[in-house]
């Protein structure tokens, strides 16, 4: 099949668009991408929906606007067999309400003409599941896909970071001892919420501000008995969860606090490594994260191994998540397990996802 998988993540920046060329299994071929960003106000008007869960009244005008966004992005591609849809998260507690992804695809399915795998995360939870990661299977896939032999650490530093600990010589990613994967922490969302609100930048560009700071350590100091921290994996973030750290630094310069920041998520980083049943190889970093040079040199330094960005192997650090959803959307539709108990916690592997057609 040739899926366009379609994604706004956490960071709120815009729609990721990439089509993939898979049978659910394996990479078959990487069709072509794009990346709509969001305006500032259709950003604050998405960041304003955080927290909120669908009764709240605010919702609808923010679904209608994220879906815009996303049809927009699949008008942009012909010849395309199948949409992977993923919403846009404003809620996630799944040992509470559920999980939120803004967006209806059946909708979408309508406006588009095209069938589209939607609600990838409700199964998983409802299956005792946190929801997420949700990418770890099509990580498997990437790991196939290069060639590796040994086991190795996607990092995905966007909004909030996660890891997937591969191992490329078991025969699914459903199966034991494949993969583990989890939240890690904040990734770029504290450091960008922070110097939208010193100085207006939406992101720190290639970690230039962090690179002039320094780490307030005493900001830092208890981070290992922080609630997530201890939490063992598979476990979840929402967005929010460490929004505390941005108090605490509230009294440093922008440098400095980019830089403390930074540092709290390398930190975090390295205590998720604590987790993986061997060391990796290597870890293959993706999302915007991967260009914050301060951050990925923070990591380096706390990694026992090389620390490079997924295109030295040949993959796009940008749409790695949207392929991820075509590659989830194919596996839907195939009736192929999306999540296992060892990526997300649920008892056993899902399919999660609806399919709507047009």
């Amino acid at each position: 099949m040739r899926v366009l998988g379609l994604m706004s993540g956490t960071s709120m920046d815009g729609v990721d668009a990439a089509v993939l060329e898979t049978d659910g299994e394996a990479i078959l071929g990487f069709g072509p991408s794009a990346f709509l960003p969001f305006t500032e106000a259709e950003r604050d008007i998405l960041r304003a929906g955080l927290g909120l869960w669908p009764e709240a009244p605010e919702v609808a005008a923010i679904e209608a606007l994220s879906r815009a966004a996303h049809a927009r992005a699949v008008a942009g591609f012909a010849d395309v067999d199948l949409v992977g849809y993923h919403g846009q998260t404003l809620a996630h507690d799944p040992k509470g309400r559920g999980t939120h992804q803004a967006g209806r695809g059946d909708l979408l399915a309508r406006e588009t003409g095209l069938p589209v795998v939607w609600d990838f995360r409700a199964a998983d939870v409802a299956s005792g599941g946190e929801g997420a990661p949700l990418v770890p299977f099509f990580h498997f896939a990437c790991a196939r896909f290069i060639g590796a032999e040994t086991p190795l650490a996607f990092l995905n530093l966007g909004g909030v970071g996660n890891v997937t600990w591969v191992d490329p010589r078991q025969p699914a990613p459903e199966a034991e001892g494949a993969l583990l994967a989890f939240d890690t922490g904040p990734g770029n969302a504290l450091i960008d919420d922070f110097l939208k609100a010193r100085t207006g930048a939406s992101f720190d560009a290639d970690g230039a501000t962090a690179g002039r700071g320094r780490v307030a350590a005493e900001v830092l100091a208890d981070l290992g008995t922080h609630p997530y921290i201890l939490r063992t994996p598979p476990k979840s973030l929402d967005r929010q969860d460490f929004h505390g750290y941005l108090d605490r630094v509230s009294h440093l310069s922008a440098e400095d606090g980019a830089a403390t920041l930074a540092a709290l998520t390398a930190a975090c980083v390295a205590e998720a490594a604590r987790h993986f049943p061997e060391p990796p190889s290597r870890w293959l970093v993706h999302g915007g994260g991967r260009r914050n040079l301060t951050l990925t040199r923070m990591i380096a330094a706390r990694t026992n191994a090389p620390v490079d960005p997924v295109e030295v192997v040949g993959l796009d650090g940008d749409m790695l998540e949207a392929q991820a959803f075509a590659f989830l959307a194919a596996r839907v539709v195939r009736g192929l397990p999306t999540s296992s108990p060892a990526t997300t916690g649920a008892r056993l592997p899902v399919s999660g996802g609806r399919i709507s057609r047009p």
